[in-house]
């Protein structure tokens, strides 16, 4: 369901220019200018406020710069959800619309095994990339409190080695199994196996403040429920569908707490629920806004 490269391909030989966020948007821009054609933004992030540039104000204020000069020009723009769509539009009287990237509609996922030995084991999940804010060095001192759970990592990133070590420092090793990268194809029949999914995200600037995981959707889709940060868009997105639950205090004790609680009441209690927002959120429903924008764009203004 990574929409843009099918989108620069299609439009590739008309009057259209798609720019993948921010770091992409003023060579485009200029190109339009240049050569009269039409821009499309696609924000998928507050690129201006990733943890990344938050402690380098430098690099942050260049980007900024960019932001301002060219996004309160653009007529045809849409982003990932409603948070960052209604900062952009307050801010510079633009009009984002709001396209989510969440995933196809999979009728039945084909079960595969996990790698190790799960026998009488709830399997706490995170798949995704191993970076700074992502609420994983709290997830592996809540291990400590939990004698009948494994917690999974599926992916691979800038703090990989920091989390090895700290799983060795708490001796954890039995409890907390990493796996690198794996093929969508395959984190398909893995998804399904766990009985929650966490994505437990800090609140480090706007942009882990807004966000909206893709991953939070592949555990819908794969029917697991899910414990989420107490940001804007994850604990609407629990509370309107009531799928799983939002962290109450970000300290391991506690979250672990949390977690027995949710484990205890089984996947089933989830079920329907699940299934409701499986069939709901899909990228077959949501594309119908991405081919209305593209429309748009290719009326006359």
């Amino acid at each position: 369901y990574n929409i843009r490269l099918f989108f620069k391909l299609l439009f590739v030989k008309k009057d259209i220019l798609l720019a993948n966020d921010l770091d992409t948007l003023l060579p485009n821009y200029l190109v339009s200018k240049l050569f009269n054609k039409k821009i499309v933004y696609d924000s998928h992030e507050l690129f201006t406020e990733v943890p990344e540039l938050i402690n380098r104000p430098f690099q942050q204020n260049f980007w900024l710069k960019i932001e301002q000069f060219i996004v309160p020009k653009l007529i045809y723009a849409y982003t990932v959800c409603d948070s960052i769509a209604i900062h952009y539009n307050t801010i510079y009287n633009s009009k984002f619309r709001v396209i989510r990237n969440i995933p196809i509609k999979i009728e039945e996922h084909k079960k595969g095994m996990f790698p190790f030995n799960s026998k009488n084991k709830k399997i706490i999940l995170y798949q995704g990339a191993l970076n700074k804010g992502r609420g994983l060095e709290l997830m592996i001192e809540s291990m400590t409190f939990l004698d009948t759970a494994i917690f999974l990592i599926i992916g691979s990133g800038d703090i990989e080695k920091k989390l090895h070590a700290l799983v060795k420092e708490l001796n954890l090793k039995e409890k907390v199994i990493f796996l690198d990268r794996i093929s969508p194809n395959e984190l398909q029949k893995i998804t399904p196996l766990a009985d929650l999914g966490i994505s437990m995200e800090e609140d480090l600037g706007l942009n882990y403040r807004y966000a909206l995981p893709n991953k939070l959707f592949d555990y819908i889709q794969a029917k697991i429920p899910v414990l989420v940060s107490n940001l804007n868009e994850m604990s609407n997105l629990v509370l309107t569908y009531n799928v799983g639950d939002i962290v109450l205090n970000r300290n391991p004790k506690d979250v672990a707490q949390q977690i027995t609680k949710i484990l205890q009441k089984d996947k089933d209690f989830y079920r329907k629920q699940l299934e409701f927002a499986g069939n709901e959120l899909i990228w077959e429903n949501e594309s119908e806004k991405l081919i209305k924008l593209f429309k748009d764009v290719n009326s006359p203004i």
